[in-house]
Parts: C-alpha cells; structure tokens; sequence
C-alpha cells in the first residue's frame, strides 16, 4: 500500500464508498451487455441510474478532503494524480446536474437494446429517436461542461483529458494525406491487396475458441484474475486489478476477425493488470486515459500481433484448431492477417485504412454538434463519406452508421481516441524497438519480457500521470503521427 500521510488516508477512506458504486455499476453493465436478458433493459436503467447518482452524491461529498490534500506540502506524483483525477469527477459532477446525469443513463440503457435490434435489422430509422434524444442530452451535456466554450471539446476532454479538436486536426492533417499515398503505393504493389481465400473460409466455433484460449495462454493472460466472454461488441471491463474481464465475437467465417478480437482485447486487459497493486482501491486504479488504452490494445493487435514473429508463433495454434489452414505456409498467413483492402467494417478494417473510419466518424459527429447535420442524414452522410475517403459505400445501415455501438452509449467526442491510440502506438513501437530486440523476442515467445517492459514505463502509473504528461515522460514527445507513419512504410514496404 502506499505510504500516506494523514489527508491521503482520509481521502481514501472516504473515496471507498465511491468505488463500491463504480465496481457495481461495471458489474451492472457487463452483464447487461453478456448474459441479461432484453426484457431486463428497464429495470437495469433505473439501477444504473440510481447508482449513477449516488456515486454524484459521494464523489462530491470528498471535496473537503480533497482541498485537504491539495492544500498540504511536497505532495507525492500519486497523491497529486488523486488530487488532479478527482477534481476532475468534482468539476463534471458540480456543472452536470444530477437530473442530467439520470436522463442520460436511461436513455443509454434504452438505446444499447435499440441499437442492437436496429443493428440486427439494418433499419437506422428503429434506432433514430434513441440517438436524436442521446445527442441533445450530451450537447446539453458538453455546454454545461464548457461554460461558453466549444461542447464538443468539452467532451473531448472527458474521455482524453486535455484532448482538443485543434490536436485531432492537426493529427488528420498529417496523417489522413499520408496515408492515401501510402496506400496508393501498397495498392500498385499488389502484395498485400487482392483477397485472400482464407477470407471466405468458414471456421467451427468451438475450434475457433480453442485457437483462442492458446492465444490468451501464449499472451500469458492470468487464469486467476481474467476471463473471457462473448458479446456483440467485443469490449474489456476492468472491475479492480485483479478482476478484469474482455469479450470477443465469432460469426463463423474469417477467422481473423474474432482472433484479433481476442488479442486487441487482451491488450486492453493486460494494461488493467499491469497497474501497480500499491494502486488498488484509488482513483489512480485505471488507465490514463482511452487513448492510451487503445494505444495499448492496437500495439498487441497490429504491433505484435500481426507481425511475421507472431504469426510464426501461432501457426502450429492455428493449423491444430482450424484444418483446413493446412496448406498455408507462412508467408501466406501473414498476408492473410495483412491484407490491405478498404473495409466497410471499421474493426475489420487494415492498418493503413482503420484512420478513415475514424476521421469519417470525428466529421460527422463535429457536424452534429455545430448543428450542420441533422441525424436524420446520418446514413447519408456516413455513406457519402466513407466513398470519399476509401472509395466503397455500405450495402445497408448494419454496414454503415449502425456497425458501432458507442453513439449507444452516448460515446460522443470518444471516437478520435481510436486515432491517438494509433498514434501513440507508433510511439511506442519506436521507442521499445530503441531499447530492446522486440522482434527477435516475439520469437523467441518471450512475451513476457515486452509485458514486463509496458509494466514499467506505462502500466505501472495507472492514471497518477495525465496523457500529456505520460507521453512526455514515456516518449518526450506529444500526439507525433510520424513514428506511426514510419512503421507502416517500413511494414508494407520496406
């Protein structure tokens, strides 16, 4: 535990009344998303809006004891990452009015069962009135928190403190016009493109979760303090350090949709449990932020995962489980998992495409929010835009706006974490590679030794740092697209 002086206790002691609720509300959620009945939706959105709103009443009843702390001397990185995490909540719960707070959970909790039955019928019209009512609440939402300033930065800063539109703008500016020549280039190369047969091939679900479970035990994933589970979405909860849990899909063809699933998911985990034990019952317990979580998540996925030493890795797993990989040597496994080809599919998509989707999204959704779109052209839009960018249309609404479930969610101003995450990735992939033989430990299946390495310089500080601050201590740098850039040329053609 962590050497505290008296006012940390104090606030600790307190603050324990506020994790209990944010531990029963992830409990509440991930079983509304794995195994709750539908007709369970109503009651389910009252709890989580009574919780919701308790864990407002006790978050702000730890203000005296938090300018406690932020008054005393010589105050430890941890104590000022409470201070700073906490006052956060405060300002959020102090502008947004608990009856707000309240209108919002039970309209997400609607919304994610509307949004599946919309999504299973391809109709975006069933989940129309969910999203209008989701988006003038979090509009209302994003006013209150910006008291004059931009709503949608106000919400930017909620999922990546000190994340502002300015930054995604300069971050697209550099990368969205490098990428298109990039892949221009990779497309007249013909190596990655074209379609792989193993694409069509259709897979056995349980021989599927079999290669999976091999997967999670060569990624060392702790049988006593991680689970896995099935949903829709694929998504990792992190109850507490030694309970976290992900999710993963199979749809009984492509077999590398659900196994990367598993991987970008166990990404996310392996973050979870690699923050420091001192941390456990603090508000510091978490990652530093969504983009730094998927920083971590795509690193596994693609950075790892998708590299010939992985794949050499895995391919005895794979031609085990799935027989019919028998006569796919190597080299044509690891294209299989590198094809390069625009995808309607945001989580299906490639490496050198994945930004599109994102930069589609941050548009729509900045259009919203300045009132230059209406969600009635939503589909439109969607359709319209992802031709401009990557030069396909979807076939219908389950393909195009109703794919993800965040706006669901009411994860408004969330999608541009998906860029950073890339971003940082690179970062990352450039700073490991300076300090240890990354690729010939892959091989080597010393997975461990690159855990113990992201534990160290990343995991280990939980959200004690902001984002700005981590990557200036982790990198010396800020939101750079380059190292990422950098990689991918290297990848693709190198």
């Amino acid at each position: 535990m962590i050497e505290m002086r008296k006012e940390t206790r104090d606030l600790l002691e307190k603050y324990k009344t506020v994790w209990a609720l944010n531990h029963a509300s992830q409990v509440m959620r991930w079983d509304l998303e794995t195994y709750m009945p539908l007709e369970g939706v109503s009651a389910r959105g009252t709890s989580l809006s009574e919780v919701s709103l308790l864990a407002q009443k006790f978050t702000l009843e730890l203000r005296p004891e938090i300018d406690a702390l932020a008054r005393a001397k010589d105050l430890t990185d941890q104590e000022r990452g409470m201070v700073r995490v906490l006052s956060r909540r405060l300002d959020y719960y102090s502008k947004v009015p608990s009856d707000l707070i309240s209108r919002i959970q039970k309209a997400t909790t609607e919304a994610r069962v509307a949004w599946r039955q919309a999504r299973s019928k391809s109709d975006f019209n069933f989940f129309k009135p969910h999203l209008e009512n989701l988006l003038e609440l979090k509009k209302e939402e994003g006013a209150r928190l910006a008291e004059g300033g931009d709503a949608y930065d106000a919400l930017l800063d909620q999922s990546e403190e000190g994340l502002t539109s300015s930054i995604i703008d300069q971050i697209f500016s550099k990368l969205i016009p490098s990428l298109k020549q990039l892949l221009a280039k990779v497309s007249s190369d013909s190596i990655f493109t074209g379609k792989h047969e193993l694409e069509e091939a259709k897979y056995d679900i349980s021989a599927m979760a079999k290669l999976n479970s091999d997967i999670l035990s060569v990624l060392d994933m702790p049988q006593n303090r991680f689970r896995m589970d099935i949903s829709a979405h694929p998504f990792t909860t992190g109850f507490d350090i030694d309970d976290v849990r992900i999710t993963t899909r199979y749809e009984g063809i492509d077999f590398k949709a659900s196994m990367y699933s598993t991987i970008h998911e166990s990404g996310h985990a392996i973050y979870e449990l690699q923050i420091s034990k001192e941390l456990a019952l603090t508000p510091l317990a978490r990652g530093a932020s969504s983009g730094f979580h998927e920083s971590q998540s795509r690193f596994w996925e693609n950075v790892v995962g998708r590299s010939k030493e992985f794949i050499q890795l895995i391919e005895p797993y794979i031609k085990r489980h799935l027989a019919f990989t028998s006569k796919h040597d190597t080299d044509s496994l690891y294209r299989y998992v590198n094809v390069v080809r625009p995808s309607k599919i945001r989580v299906d998509a490639d490496e050198l495409t994945y930004n599109f989707h994102i930069a589609l999204r941050y548009k729509i959704e900045r259009q919203l929010f300045e009132g230059k779109a209406e969600v009635s052209e939503v589909p439109q839009l969607w359709d319209d835009t992802l031709e401009e960018y990557l030069g396909i249309r979807p076939n219908n609404d389950a393909e195009g706006c109703l794919q993800d479930i965040h706006w669901s969610h009411g994860g408004f101003a969330s999608f541009p974490n998906y860029t950073v995450g890339n971003v940082i990735a690179g970062m990352c992939h450039e700073r490991i590679s300076k300090e240890l033989e990354f690729r010939e430990l892959i091989q080597q299946k010393k997975i461990k030794e690159i855990k113990e390495w992201l534990g160290r310089n990343i995991h280990q500080y939980g959200s004690t740092y902001s984002p700005k601050e981590l990557q200036q201590k982790v990198f010396g740098k800020l939101y750079d697209p380059t190292p990422l850039l950098e990689y991918l040329r290297f990848k693709f053609t190198g």
